[in-house]
C-alpha cells in the first residue's frame, strides 16, 4: 500500500549562464537543499564507479536506449521536476518519442487521444481519464509537452477496478470479464517465482528486503505466502504485465520509436517488475532505468552499493516528511483504506 501526502510542487527554474554568447551547462548540484532538489548519478547497474552528471549528460546516454523507465516517489516534487527535465532533454536528442504512463489506464486511451488531438478540453479530460489527484502539479507538464510536440501518450496501466478484483479473487476474476473488457489487462500474467516475487512477498509481509515473516536472517526458512498474498501478487503483476504489454504493442506498431515510461519505482527498481516483463516480450530491447533514492545526508548525498545496482542512473532526492507520527496513525489509515476497498464489489 502506498500512503503519501499530497505535495504542492513549487515551480523551479533551471539556471543557465552565458559566456561569450555560448550556452553553458548548468552546474551539477552537490547538495539537496530542499524538496525540489534532485541529483542524477550514473551507476550503470553497479558496473562502473558512480558519477554525478547533469540532466544533459544523462539524456545523452538515455537517448541511446529503446525504453527508458523513470521510477518515481509519486508525490515528490523533486522527482517530478527531474522527470520533466529528463523527458524534455531526451526529446531534444530523440524526437521520435512516446510517453507511457502508469497514471492512465487502458480503458481511457480514447479520452487521452481526444485531449491530445484538441477534441476535448482539460476539465472533461481529467474527469473522463480519471486523472490522479496530483495530476495538475505533477503530470500536467509531461502531458502538455507531449500535446505540444504531437507525441503519443500511452495509457499503459490496467484499470484500478480490475486490479482490485484480481486482488480479491485472483486470476480467476479474468474468466468473469466480458470479451470487450478482457483487453483492459495483459493477455498473459507472469506470476512465477523469482526475485521480484520474493521482493513483493517480503514487502507485503512487512520486511521489504527479506521474507514475508519479518526475519532479518536471509538463511531462515521463509514462511509460505498466504492465499491473500498470492492474490495480491497476481494483482501487482497485472499492473506490471499490462504496462509491459502496452509498451510492447506500441513499439511493434511504431518501429523505430523510443518510449519513456513513468511509473512508481517498485515497478522498475532493480530492472525487475515491468522491466523484466517487457524484456520477456521483446528480448532485444535496450532498456534503461532511472531509479529514485532518498539521500541519508542531503548535504553530502551518495549512492549505496545496493542502490547502484538498482538502475542505470540513480535519482537522489531529499527525504519526504514522515507520513505518520506514530503506528496508531498509520494503523487507522490502513483500516480506513481497507474498509473503503471492501465496500466495493468486484463488478466492472
Amino acid at each position: 500500500m502506498n500512503f503519501t501526502k499530497h505535495a504542492v510542487v513549487i515551480g523551479a527554474a533551471l539556471g543557465f549562464a552565458a559566456c561569450a554568447s555560448m550556452p553553458v551547462e548548468p552546474r551539477v548540484p552537490t547538495t539537496l537543499p530542499d524538496l525540489t532538489s534532485f541529483m542524477l548519478m550514473r551507476t550503470d547497474g553497479g558496473a562502473h564507479p558512480t558519477t554525478r552528471v547533469s540532466v544533459t549528460e544523462a539524456a545523452a546516454v538515455l537517448a541511446g536506449y529503446d525504453v527508458i523507465f523513470i521510477g518515481e516517489a509519486h508525490e515528490h516534487p523533486g522527482n517530478h521536476l527531474a522527470e520533466m527535465a529528463l523527458f524534455r532533454a531526451i526529446y531534444d536528442r530523440a524526437p521520435r518519442l512516446s510517453l507511457s504512463m502508469e497514471q492512465f489506464e487502458r480503458d481511457v486511451q480514447p479520452d487521452v487521444d481526444d485531449y491530445l488531438a484538441g477534441k476535448i478540453g482539460e476539465n472533461p479530460f481529467t474527469s473522463k481519464a480519471r486523472t490522479w489527484a496530483n495530476y495538475t502539479t505533477s503530470y500536467r507538464p509531461l502531458v502538455e509537452f507531449a500535446k505540444d510536440h504531437k507525441l503519443p501518450v500511452i495509457a499503459a496501466n490496467a484499470p484500478e477496478k480490475v486490479i482490485r478484483c484480481v486482488g480479491r479473487e485472483g486470476e480467476a476474476f479474468f474468466t468473469r470479464m466480458k470479451p470487450e473488457e478482457r483487453g483492459w489487462a495483459a493477455a498473459q500474467l507472469n506470476t512465477q517465482d523469482g526475485p521480484y516475487k520474493d521482493k513483493f512477498m517480503g514487502f507485503v509481509g512487512g520486511d521489504e528486503g527479506h521474507g514475508g515473516d519479518g526475519s532479518k536472517d536471509k538463511s531462515a526458512p521463509r514462511k509460505p505466502p498466504s492465499e491473500q498474498q498470492i492474490r495480491s501478487f497476481a494483482a501487482q503483476v497485472t499492473r506490471d504485465d499490462t504496462m509491459a504489454e502496452s509498451i510492447a504493442l506500441h513499439l511493434q506498431k511504431n518501429p523505430g520509436r523510443k518510449v519513456v515510461q513513468i511509473n512508481g519505482s517498485f515497478h522498475s527498481d532493480g530492472f525487475l517488475g515491468t522491466v523484466e516483463r517487457l524484456k520477456l516480450r521483446m528480448p532485444n530491447l535496450k532498456i534503461a532505468v532511472v531509479n529514485p533514492d532518498f539521500a541519508d545526508d542531503p548535504l553530502h548525498p551518495k549512492v549505496s552499493d545496493k542502490e547502484a545496482k538498482a538502475g542505470t542512473f540513480t535519482l537522489l532526492l531529499r527525504e519526504l516528511p514522515d507520513f505518520y507520527a506514530n503506528d496508531e496513525e498509520m494503523a487507522a489509515a490502513i483500516k480506513k483504506q481497507i474498509a473503503a476497498r471492501d465496500r466495493n464489489k468486484c463488478e466492472l
